[in-house]
């Protein structure tokens, strides 16, 4: 096959499999993937296509898949509207019978025309529904009009009299809450008493970063985007005491010898991932032995508990606890390999004989890392009631990283379901020339549609289980995502389509199902028509401060669109009074991430003097919305108007504003700075005070006091605070954000 011929077949090959061949880029510029990278990234998508053989094996195998003739195990369905099924795939004549999850069914007879699509009449219960034709069974998925909205959770709560007002909640890095007895790292106890605190001063939500599983042998792996499992939690934010009492958890610390260490930690302003992580591992593990020897043979209620969480959690859980067990055996030698691609051949198998052999031999150990899952169960489902007990509407809103590890537990359990050696990324734009790769990977579009979506609906139902909302990570990527091949820069990417109608469906649904809000990080180059389909389907988005702005001045609250959940910052952008006093433009330059300019100006100079005009605009903004003093110079850099800036953004139409601690806190410092690994302290910030006397700090009372203010007074003005689902959102000048991830 000559150069040429092979060139073309595989840009055919790659768009059945739905790779880009061609994609613009942040200049409007076309451009066009080389076949080298659509070559690799076939192979890593199961298609080989190292020669003319084998890509016609590969293109029958898509075709194979791709049939008209084929029906799949789960279509979704929009409520109410015609269901389609493939062409060719059912015969005029044909019976059927739909079996709906309340128990009724439906039969009827296909009256298709010869070579057109047969059509199911339109399902008015949202749900998961059974349909037979002949003998073949498949799952139609009937998403409910829109995602569980705002109001919904606030008329839940208060009945359906009156108008919903416009809602404000609190945004949080679980590892950064200090509480007395926490160990070093933020807890779900600290976690449940910032619920509660912050309920009862009028907050009806919680944001919080990811508690995805991470690593329990590897410490030093410790970014919370990018975790080992998005099924299980993060086991390190376990408070002993929560479960088993204060007595006990002393008891445990004393026989872990952890007492010194676990004071010290708890007193250091950053977080020693690599000391606390192994010494609170520590004290549960003398926990568990206890609780082994003196519950489980007694079968006590504990004992039964966490024996029903066993069952229920099933093969997943148990897959989790094996990788865990396999990890730490692994890392334990000398030398030993931290991805599980570099282990023994038999133990890559989660399903192999050598691996059901190890959990038999190691079981105690198996079983310490179920009853960890167990605890943080328990830590995180108090929090969220502790929440709506307290008064929150929304209560937790969860965070569902856009990716996970490729070296742990979850790629390990499902290698069929999740793509191999890629990393979603970014390509080059303005902000980042060399394009971005996180070290992350996720689900394959082809096993989603060959597995009827299973392994991303079971996702979607673990980070809606202990909350009342979830942010979905980078929701651009239910389009389509940047991938680059393992160990390749970068710009050598291409862009992977996915189903984006089937997965806003099944968000939908589950939401529905979860009575659970959604809100989309649609920060960064946002395709046209994205933001108005998913507000359609009642999905809000995030409408950021810093990018509020039309290139000459900040947009007035009234002006931000309703349609996106207002809030001052994220983990990954500049706090309030660092982007005041220009703290994230002296980071970045004190680890090397500026770059010198080619006419010799100083480009850190320039970067401050450039703040210097954005501090005036926004002060200007602040002053026309009411929240600076009219006839008042902007502050300098060392006084930067925390209140204000909150207050204003509090102002908007959004039905949710979400206010980060490090705002309310007036801190400089922002989470996590991208591009960064070990130069900037990231994922390690502890807040300088604990979750106890937050409130009862005169500023943030204050700031609190301001925000309150300026959401009854959007109130006062009639404004629907949640406007109706499928109601086209107002244009923001958002979409200028930087698709900016952490380096893991």
């Amino acid at each position: 096959m000559s150069t040429a011929r092979r060139g073309e077949a595989l840009a055919t090959l790659a768009a059945r499999a739905g790779f880009e061949v061609e994609w613009t880029d942040a200049h409007g510029a076309v451009q066009r993937v080389p076949d080298s990278t659509l070559a690799t990234l076939l192979e890593c998508a199961g298609l080989p296509c190292a020669n003319a053989t084998q890509i016609r094996q590969s293109t029958a195998a898509l075709n194979a898949e791709q049939s008209a003739r084929r029906l799949p195990p789960l279509i979704t369905a929009a409520y109410e509207s015609a269901i389609e099924l493939p062409p060719s795939a059912v015969r005029a004549g044909s019976h059927y019978r739909i079996d709906l999850e309340s128990g009724e069914h439906i039969e009827g007879r296909f009256t298709t025309p010869r070579g057109e699509s047969a059509l199911l009449a339109p399902l008015s219960e949202p749900g998961y529904h059974t349909l037979t034709v002949n003998d073949h069974r498949l799952t139609i998925a009937v998403a409910p009009p829109h995602c569980h909205t705002v109001s919904d959770a606030w008329r839940a709560r208060h009945g359906d009299s009156g108008a919903v007002p416009p809602l404000w909640g609190l945004a949080a890095q679980l590892y950064g809450l200090r509480r007395n007895g926490d160990g070093g790292i933020g807890d779900y106890t600290a976690l449940a008493t910032l619920a509660a605190e912050g309920a009862r001063r009028g907050a009806q939500a919680l944001a919080v970063s990811p508690t995805h599983a991470m690593f329990s042998a590897d410490a030093g792996h410790f970014s919370p985007y990018a975790p080992s499992s998005r099924l299980w939690l993060n086991v390190a934010h376990i408070d002993p005491a929560a479960v088993f009492g204060a007595q006990a958890a002393h008891d445990a610390s004393m026989a872990a010898h952890a007492g010194d260490a676990w004071r010290e930690l708890e007193a250091a302003p950053l977080i020693d991932w690599q000391r606390a992580l192994p010494l609170k591992l520590k004290v549960l593990r003398a926990l568990f032995e206890r609780f082994d020897t003196e519950e489980r043979a007694s079968g006590s209620p504990r004992a039964a508990a966490f024996h029903a969480f066993r069952a229920q959690g099933g093969e997943a859980l148990e897959d989790h606890a094996r990788f865990e067990a396999l990890q730490e055996a692994m890392l334990g030698g000398p030398g030993g390999p931290r991805h599980w691609r570099d282990w023994p051949a038999p133990l890559r198998d989660p399903r192999s004989p050598d691996v059901a052999t190890f959990a038999q031999e190691h079981r105690h150990e198996v079983d310490f890392h179920c009853f960890l899952q167990w605890l943080a169960a328990q830590g995180l489902s108090s929090a969220q009631r502790g929440a709506r007990e307290a008064g929150m509407a929304i209560g937790l809103v969860a965070d569902l990283a856009v990716g996970c590890d490729g070296a742990g537990s979850h790629a390990w359990s499902l290698p069929q379901d999740m793509l191999q050696r890629v990393s979603v990324g970014a390509p080059p734009d303005i902000f980042n020339q060399a394009g971005q790769s996180w070290g992350l990977t996720t689900f394959s579009p082809r096993a989603m549609h060959n597995n009827g979506f299973r392994a991303f609906i079971d996702m979607l139902r673990a980070a809606f289980a202990h909350a009342g909302g979830v942010r979905i990570d980078h929701i651009l990527g239910l389009r389509r995502l940047w991938l680059v091949p393992e160990g390749e820069s970068a710009r050598h990417g291409a862009y992977l389509r996915y189903p984006f109608d089937d997965l806003v469906r099944l968000i939908a649904l589950e939401s529905w199902r979860h009575h659970a809000i959604v809100i989309g990080e649609d920060l960064g180059t946002v395709p046209p028509g994205l933001r108005e389909r998913l507000a359609a389907q009642g999905l809000y988005g995030i409408r950021v401060l810093w990018f509020e702005h039309d290139g000459e001045r900040f947009l007035a609250p009234s002006h931000w669109d309703p349609h996106g959940v207002a809030t001052t910052t994220t983990h990954d952008l500049p706090t309030v009074a660092g982007w005041w006093r220009g703290a994230d433009i002296d980071w970045r330059n004190r680890i090397g991430q500026t770059l010198p300019r080619a006419d010799g100006r100083d480009p850190v100079a320039l970067e401050h003097a450039r703040r210097a005009d954005d501090r005036a605009a926004l002060w200007r903004a602040l002053q026309q919305s009411g929240f600076a003093p009219r006839d008042a110079n902007p502050p300098p850099p060392d006084d930067p108007p925390v209140n204000g800036a909150l207050g204003y953004v509090a102002a908007t139409r959004s039905p949710l504003v979400t206010c980060p601690l490090e705002d309310l806190l007036a801190l400089s410092d922002q989470p996590n700075l991208p591009g960064s690994i070990d130069e900037h302290p990231n994922w390690r910030r502890r807040l300088p005070l604990p979750v106890e006397s937050l409130f009862a700090d005169p500023a943030v009372a204050a700031r609190i006091d301001m925000i309150a203010r300026a959401r009854e007074a959007v109130a006062r003005t009639g404004a629907e605070p949640d406007p109706a689902a499928g109601a086209n959102p107002t244009a923001s000048g958002a979409s200028n954000a930087p698709e900016t991830k952490p380096t893991p």
